[in-house]
């Protein structure tokens, strides 16, 4: 059985630059004495791989859902960023703050912003229950709608102007496509394609390496939204397309007569992981 590994895949810039961030203020903890019990805390999971937040929660490094529940600390904004209103509610409460958000998710609020000054009714095209969507959402002062698909395109008005961006792990064929039918809705469009370099690249390369494969794994978190799209690029190029967290979630006899596999991960998936599929596989 041979075991390929597609060339683009794995941790990308903004989710190493997230963990070193929250790394480097757990590893600050404790330096003094009077830092011992200060907490470090994350608002939601700092990236969407379960392994990856337990191994934090390991190194001192707390995900919590609401600030409500807690009073002091320090608190890392995770790599999909959160709304002026939040970020506001911290920094009333005092906490000191590390911004991980990843700089191409930084790029889209600031162009959120920008299009609802200059009065766009502003479209983002990605996931409603997404967090990088709910803090876009969160930068257009209540006027910002969210369009998963062509389903929901009914759902935006006939506008004068209207300025689009996209949620940075979406599929460039579904942004292109709702993008040609609000040219219907608006006398002026403008249009961001927001969607990070590392993400298409990642999507090629898979959609690549399912083709030439017997069967495909996709390895990361099911709540990862950057994952669950190389699984649908590798399914319509492989019907032997799978989304698996590690090789336990995987029936092996479906390997049965399968000579060449291939093997993707999420931009959220750590090398490790991998690596111990490829050698699971690689000495059967």
């Amino acid at each position: 059985m041979k075991v390929i590994v597609a060339e683009k895949s794995g941790f990308c810039f903004g989710v190493e630059r997230s963990l070193k961030l929250a790394l480097s203020a757990s590893k600050s903890v404790g330096r003094k004495k009077k830092d011992i019990k200060t907490p470090v805390y994350t608002l939601g999971p700092l990236i969407h791989n379960p392994q990856v937040v337990k191994n934090l929660e390991e190194q001192r490094i707390k995900v919590i859902s609401k600030l409500a529940n807690i009073q002091k600390g320090i608190l890392i904004i995770c790599s999909h960023g959160i709304s002026p209103q939040i970020l506001q509610d911290a920094k009333r409460k005092k906490f000191k703050i590390i911004d991980a958000t990843c700089p191409f998710v930084k790029k889209a609020q600031k162009l959120v912003q920008q299009l609802t000054k200059q009065s766009y009714r502003v479209v983002i095209v990605g996931d409603s229950s997404h967090p990088e969507v709910l803090s876009l959402l969160g930068f257009s002062s209540g006027r910002g709608i969210v369009v998963s698909s062509v389903k929901d395109l009914d759902k935006v008005p006939v506008s004068g102007k209207i300025g689009v961006v996209t949620q940075t792990t979406q599929l460039i064929d579904n942004f292109r496509v709702i993008v040609s039918l609000l040219v219907n809705k608006t006398k002026e469009l403008r249009v961001y394609n927001t969607i990070c370099e590392a993400t298409i690249e990642r999507q090629k390369s898979a959609r690549l390496l399912a083709g030439k494969v017997d069967l495909m794994l996709i390895v990361g978190g099911y709540n990862s939204a950057n994952t669950t799209r190389l699984a649908e690029v590798c399914k319509k190029q492989n019907p032997f397309s799978y989304h698996i967290e590690r090789l336990k979630d995987f029936d092996l006899t479906l390997l049965k007569d399968k000579n060449k596999i291939g093997i993707t991960a999420g931009a959220s998936t750590p090398d490790w992981i991998v690596k111990e599929i490829v050698d699971k596989l690689s000495k059967m």
